[in-house]
């Protein structure tokens, strides 16, 4: 069966009745595998995960994904959890609007619990550092949401997102929902060409990760996920060397953290 060529979606001078009111979402999940042998490692693994990306940290990974696509912020709410995990939730806008805050000086508002309500833009960041019962195996996850409305789009971050996260596995969401009007009243449901979220990937980021894409062009939904081509044993170890430990051991804890990712990868439990 011959594959359905992808729409040309170019409106290079389109002009529109009112506001854009296309909402370009997308949204990640991004994962870190390790491997800590002992419960102090596991232990020292979470605690690292969770300083790292605190809600100070991911506050500033977000006011950098604003800046990059050209939002203002108009809004911050942030929390650390007990006993681990972190979130962020940050209203946007396009453009500058006089009186709110810039992307450099965000208003922050600190609870023990948030409810936010948006009326345009918005990005989100919730982590989940755990260890797993499958003995050595800890994994730490965030799941991050890019909302915009009009001409701004989060596909301008994508690679910045990437780079900023620790990522063995990426699984990413792009969709266009809505429509906005020209001025004769003719809708547009997008106002850009896309026919993966690849064609949006630094070449540096392409040579590192094998790619799956799933589709649905007739309804402006995109989905890629990524895993890294090499495996370097060292790099999933915490606490201790793949030089420390005896061949059959190393080969046993390759093995054990290759079915993690590729059981996260494919979205199914595999047989041992």
């Amino acid at each position: 069966m011959a594959k359905a060529k992808p729409k040309r979606t170019d409106n290079p001078k389109l002009k529109l009745l009112g506001f854009n009111n296309l909402t370009k979402s997308l949204s990640f999940n991004i994962y870190d595998i390790c491997y800590a042998r002992t419960k102090q490692h596991q232990q020292e693994y979470i605690e690292y995960i969770d300083e790292a990306y605190n809600a100070e940290r991911l506050t500033a990974i977000l006011t950098e994904v604003a800046r990059i696509i050209g939002a203002n912020i108009l809004n911050v709410a942030r929390q650390d959890y007990d006993p681990q995990g972190a979130s962020v939730t940050m209203l946007i806008s396009e453009g500058h609007h006089d009186g709110l805050s810039t992307p450099s000086k965000p208003v922050v508002k600190k609870k023990e619990s948030v409810v936010a309500h948006l009326d345009k833009s918005h990005i989100t960041v919730h982590t989940y550092p755990e260890t797993h019962p499958d003995a050595g195996i800890s994994t730490f996850r965030a799941d991050i949401d890019v909302s915009t409305c009009g001409k701004i789009s989060p596909l301008r971050a994508l690679n910045y997102l990437i780079k900023s996260f620790e990522s063995d596995i990426v699984v990413m969401d792009y969709r266009v929902r809505g429509f906005t009007r020209n001025v004769r009243g003719m809708k547009h449901f997008i106002d850009h060409s896309i026919e993966s979220i690849q064609d949006f990937l630094s070449a540096e980021i392409k040579d590192k990760y094998q790619m799956i894409d799933v589709n649905v062009y007739q309804e402006f939904i995109f989905h890629t996920k990524m895993r890294l081509k090499e495996m370097d044993l060292d790099t999933y170890l915490f606490g201790e060397g793949a030089s420390e430990l005896p061949p059959r051991e190393a080969k046993k804890i390759r093995e054990r953290v290759n079915r993690e990712i590729m059981e996260i990868f494919y979205g199914k439990n595999i047989q041992r």
